[in-house]
C-alpha cells in the first residue's frame, strides 16, 4: 500500500467515553473505520429532592464507526454505535426526617437507599472531528458529538430500615424512582468529546 492511502492505526483514546484502546483502518482517502473499548469509573452526589445520592458513576462500552473524510485530509464525519455496560450505583444514608416519594419518613425508616441508574445497552453515536492525515506516524484525533443512549432508567432501589418492607413504603420508593427518571431525563443524549493518540502503519 502507498504511504499517502492511509493504513492501520493503533492508539489510546479518553474523554467522556472513557479510556481504552483503539484499533482504525484508513481504508482509502474518503473512507475508514474505528473500534474502541473504554472504561472509566467517577464519583459524584446526585440529589432528588430532598435526598442527596452518592452516585458511582462505572463506564464501560465498546464500540465501532464508520469515517467520512468529505474532503481526504484529517476532517471527518463519524457514525456507528456502542455496546454498553454503563451504570450509576446510587446510596443514600439520612440522617434525619427526609421525604421519599413525597412521603416523610424518619431516618431509621429509611436506613441506606441503593439502587442503579442504566441507559439502553445499545447507543447510536454521530461525531465529527479530526483524524489526521493519510501519512504514517504518530496522529492525534479529537471528535466531538452525541451518543443517544436513551432515558436511563433506575432498578434496584431498595431500603434497608424498619418499614422496608411495607406495602406503603414500597409505593413511596416507586414514586421516588420515579422522581429520580425525570430528574435525570436530559441525559437520554449523552456528550461525546473524544481524545486519541496512535501511531499508523
Amino acid at each position: 500500500m502507498a504511504q499517502d492511502e492511509g493504513g492501520l492505526s493503533l492508539g489510546v483514546t479518553g474523554g467522556t467515553l472513557g479510556i481504552g484502546p483503539e484499533l482504525g483502518y484508513r481504508a482509502s482517502r474518503n473512507f475508514g473505520a474505528r473500534a474502541s473499548a473504554t472504561f472509566l469509573g467517577i464519583s459524584r452526589d446526585v440529589e432528588s429532592d430532598d435526598v442527596n445520592y452518592n452516585g458511582d458513576l462505572d463506564l464501560q462500552s465498546f464500540g465501532a464507526v464508520i469515517d467520512l473524510y468529505p474532503f481526504g485530509g484529517g476532517f471527518r464525519l463519524s457514525a456507528g454505535a456502542r455496546i454498553s455496560d454503563n451504570k450509576v450505583k446510587l446510596t443514600a444514608t439520612p440522617t434525619g426526617d427526609v421525604e421519599i416519594g413525597d412521603d416523610s419518613y424518619t431516618s431509621a425508616e429509611v436506613g441506606t437507599l441503593t439502587g442503579r441508574v442504566e441507559p439502553k445497552d445499545f447507543a447510536p453515536t454521530l461525531t465529527i472531528g479530526w483524524g489526521g492525515g493519510l501519512t504514517r506516524g504518530v496522529k492525534f484525533g479529537a471528535d466531538i458529538g452525541v451518543m443517544f443512549q436513551g432515558t436511563p432508567k433506575v432498578t434496584e432501589l431498595n431500603a434497608s430500615g424498619s418499614l422496608a418492607n411495607t406495602p406503603e413504603f414500597k409505593e413511596s420508593l416507586a414514586r421516588e424512582r420515579a422522581e429520580i427518571e425525570d430528574d435525570i431525563d436530559g441525559f437520554k443524549f449523552y456528550p461525546v468529546l473524544q481524545f486519541s493518540l496512535g501511531y499508523r502503519f
